[in-house]
């Protein structure tokens, strides 16, 4: 399976002349709602079933009878999406950031957040890793500390507390590292003026943070299952809410997702996607090393190292390589 494609040619059936333009607001299915310049919003569906319309797309469409037909998508910035062996989700189009949500209960998957950051190198677009519940003392103290790879590699991690609890005394600063959870307000200010997609697995408090965000959204706050020790997927769309009445900046909230398949990626790119390791490739002795079993190799010689001996500014961490590891085996697999 290739890049998800989207036709950016008008049909035979019209001129583009007569074409309405619009954005793409909302998605589910094959169904779409479009938003003209006016603000009124159409329930449209794509011409043909080659043309994959996604939130975040410009579109040209055309009335028909009380709804209306996409004809062609404009062309695109970027556009998110991850693939397994099965099928091809696409998440956004056009997006100037990724706002990836993690919580300090349930502990978060770094497998799963890893994968999402990848995504997000490969497309070139910015991530901005957002921990909750920083209000639960012992839990965020561990998951800060897991985390701390990702601070020295130059991502973003902003403690919040979407939904503090009664106590703020357990809100004081449970990691001698960390700092006091971000307000709102100072998160609303990253996200003013960007188109932000937020991604994060069920349970983080996905639902909760956008209602906060973006007062009046309808959207149902997950309740975490302990059983599962995950929460309850809570959407089936996505859907694309305005920050302000003003326009400026936009959320686009994708349902939650429990894997993040990465076959679109080549294996032998995957490092130049890990900013910890990328910086050990060119210590490599062979140019086509995989950087898992190969003499002279610049990575393994990082991995747990002083900062003397590796090849480059940082070691790498045993978590993050034994990831990378284990993508590039299920990549190099391939399907089946």
């Amino acid at each position: 399976m290739g890049r998800p494609r989207a036709a950016t040619q008008p049909s035979a059936t019209g001129g583009a002349a007569s074409f309405l333009t619009g954005l793409v607001v909302g998605s589910h299915g094959r169904h779409c709602v479009v938003e003209t310049p006016e603000g009124t919003r159409v329930i449209c569906h794509p011409r043909g079933k080659k043309l994959g319309v996604v939130v975040g797309d410009r579109v040209r469409w055309q009335p028909s009878q009380d709804e209306g037909v996409i004809e062609a998508i404009d062309e695109r910035r970027n556009l998110l999406y991850r693939q397994d062996e099965l099928r091809t989700k696409s998440f956004a189009a056009n997006l100037d950031q990724v706002l990836i949500l993690v919580a300090a209960e349930p502990e978060f998957s770094e497998h799963q957040l890893a994968r999402a950051l990848i995504a997000c190198e490969a497309e070139h677009i910015d991530p901005l890793i957002v921990l909750n519940k920083a209000d639960l003392a012992a839990p965020f103290a561990r998951a800060w500390q897991r985390l701390a790879p990702y601070r020295a590699m130059g991502y973003t991690v902003l403690p919040i507390a979407a939904k503090p609890r009664a106590a703020p005394a357990a809100a004081a600063v449970p990691a001698a590292d960390a700092p006091p959870p971000c307000a709102l307000e100072d998160l609303s200010a990253r996200l003013h003026g960007h188109t932000t997609l937020i991604l994060g697995p069920s349970g983080a408090g996905k639902s909760t943070l956008i209602n906060r965000l973006v007062p009046g959204a309808a959207v149902l706050t997950g309740e975490i299952s302990q059983a599962l020790n995950s929460g309850k997927h809570t959407t089936t769309t996505t859907t694309w809410y305005w920050l302000d009445a003003a326009k400026n900046g936009a959320l686009i909230d994708s349902p939650g997702f429990q894997e993040f398949g990465l076959r679109h990626i080549d294996p032998m790119q995957l490092a130049a996607y890990m900013p910890d390791l990328k910086p050990h490739v060119a210590g490599c002795r062979f140019y086509n090393c995989t950087h898992l079993h190969e003499p002279g190799c610049g990575v393994i010689a990082a991995v747990d190292s002083s900062a003397e001996s590796a090849v480059g500014p940082h070691p790498i961490s045993a978590s993050r390589y034994n990831i990378y590891s284990y993508l590039f085996r299920e990549l190099k697999a391939g399907p089946g």
